[in-house]
């Protein structure tokens, strides 16, 4: 028989039909409902809006610790208000309030309060029709604890402020980076039109200086190549005690956020972050542990990309050549990478492009050819050019290649001449960089000019 004697969260004042969501779950409210009962320990995520459009999302963070009443405290109850005046999610801290809603609680139980689940289909009074679907099921609320693994609540009052089991943003939060500057604005008008949100504390990942102040010259292009000095630095300054989990647990609570909110900030944060440790080569002999645990928690993410309306990432197509361009960069660093965690590093990264390929067809690795004649089934011949992904890349047929230059040639591209035919190190670093078409283009003046130097000779003689 059901008792009140478990951990509860009451969830007030929503409008009828309002959008409201627990952790990976959401659903339309009814008039009758009034909150989630049975939470399980650990950290979860209320979010909430007047309906399921386009409107402005709000969300709280909060952290369950006892989910059974004991002789010395009763479970954990949590009470969030909706505030029609101001459209905003509150916490209620009031003692008396507490102490009130806690004695109602059994009338609220079996009628106003929803078990709570991670599976829409789930019920607390219906057992699954087979193993098969209580394995779905258990998979299915095991991935928020996956998910949220390297979450604190030191990472949760940082990003947030420190308003304990009520760590709130919407959906227009943002970090001060991402905000926009309307011209002619002031900052005070600025949050009298557009609403005053709080600021996000994010991480101050930076990924044009990625090399220590005073660097010159070489340590400078291998700090622009590998950013691993920029990640160890971010780990010093900014991350405490947490080390490189706070790292990961920004990555995670990000994407959440982007899943839960569609916050355009905790987006632009999770890809800096991504770009940051997919270009880390040195730093995964010191660190192994973070990028096996960055790869495993990438592979749980983009299983879940598609749990967003129009997908969080276009896994099928172009719209994730950024991602990919960064997992070719990291597989080919690896190559160079010692020490014992490598093979760890590498088994992770084997396991993600495998689920990439399987599940969307990607081509992490290999060499591709991105421009050619290709005919069709009708016999006629057409040229292809490969796109998108992997522009950056220098392998396959069509690749730049050094080559020899003539006088003239290094006339054309703006050197000089040493009388001997091989080119100077800038004209063949600006030859290799020429396309195809301007090669052939130089090429076929070369063919003109001779074949004008024969008729002139025939014209002489």
């Amino acid at each position: 028989m059901e008792t009140s004697n478990a951990a509860t969260l009451l969830l007030l004042s929503l409008p009828d039909r309002a959008l409201a969501g627990i952790d990976l779950l959401s659903f339309t409210t009814t008039p009758r409902f009034q909150g989630i009962k049975h939470l399980p320990p650990g950290l979860h995520f209320i979010f909430t809006s007047t309906n399921a459009s386009l409107s402005v999302r709000h969300g709280a963070w909060f952290n369950v610790t006892s989910t059974n009443s004991s002789a010395t405290s009763p479970p954990d109850l949590f009470i969030k208000k909706w505030d029609a005046a101001t459209e905003t999610l509150l916490s209620e801290h009031d003692a008396t309030a507490l102490l009130r809603w806690r004695a109602n609680l059994g009338g609220l139980w079996r009628e106003a309060l929803t078990p709570y689940r991670q599976s829409a289909s789930a019920s607390a009074s219906t057992p699954p029709a087979s193993s098969t679907d209580t394995s779905a099921q258990h998979e299915e609320i095991g991935d928020w604890p996956r998910l949220t693994s390297h979450i604190s609540l030191r990472l949760l009052t940082r990003i947030c402020g420190p308003e304990p089991n009520h760590w709130s943003l919407t959906s227009a939060s943002s970090a001060k980076r991402d905000m926009d500057d309307i011209p002619g604005l002031a900052a005070s008008e600025a949050s009298g039109v557009l609403g005053v949100e709080r600021e996000l504390g994010f991480l101050p990942v930076e990924l044009r200086r990625t090399w220590r102040e005073g660097a010159m010259g070489r340590e400078r292009t291998e700090g622009a190549k590998d950013r691993s000095w920029a990640l160890g630095d971010l780990v010093a300054r900014h991350c405490g005690g947490g080390g490189g989990d706070e790292v990961l647990g920004e990555m995670q609570f990000c994407f959440l956020m982007v899943l839960t909110l569609n916050n355009y900030s905790c987006l632009e944060q999770w890809k800096r972050i991504l770009e940051l440790l997919f270009t880390c080569v040195t730093a995964v002999e010191q660190r192994s542990g973070l990028f096996v645990e960055m790869v495993k928690i990438l592979r749980l993410q983009l299983q879940h990309c598609e749990d967003v309306e129009g997908g969080l990432i276009d896994l099928a197509d172009d719209g994730a050549g950024l991602l990919r361009g960064w997992m070719r960069r990291f597989r080919k660093g690896l190559e160079s990478v010692t020490g014992a965690g490598k093979q760890e590093v590498v088994d992770e990264m084997d396991e993600l492009q495998e689920y990439l390929k399987e599940r969307h067809g990607w081509e992490v690795e290999g060499d591709f050819v991105r421009r050619g004649i290709v005919q069709l089934e009708d016999g006629e011949e057409v040229e292809l050019e490969v796109g998108g992904w992997d522009e950056e890349e220098e392998e396959g047929d069509w690749a730049p290649v050094v080559v020899e230059l003539t006088d003239e040639q290094r006339e054309m591209v703006g050197g000089g001449g040493d009388g001997n035919g091989i080119a100077d190190a800038k004209n063949v670093k600006a030859m290799k960089e020429m396309s195809l078409q301007e090669r052939d283009q130089v090429e076929k003046e070369e063919e003109e000019e001779d074949e004008q130097d024969l008729d002139d000779m025939d014209t002489r003689y």
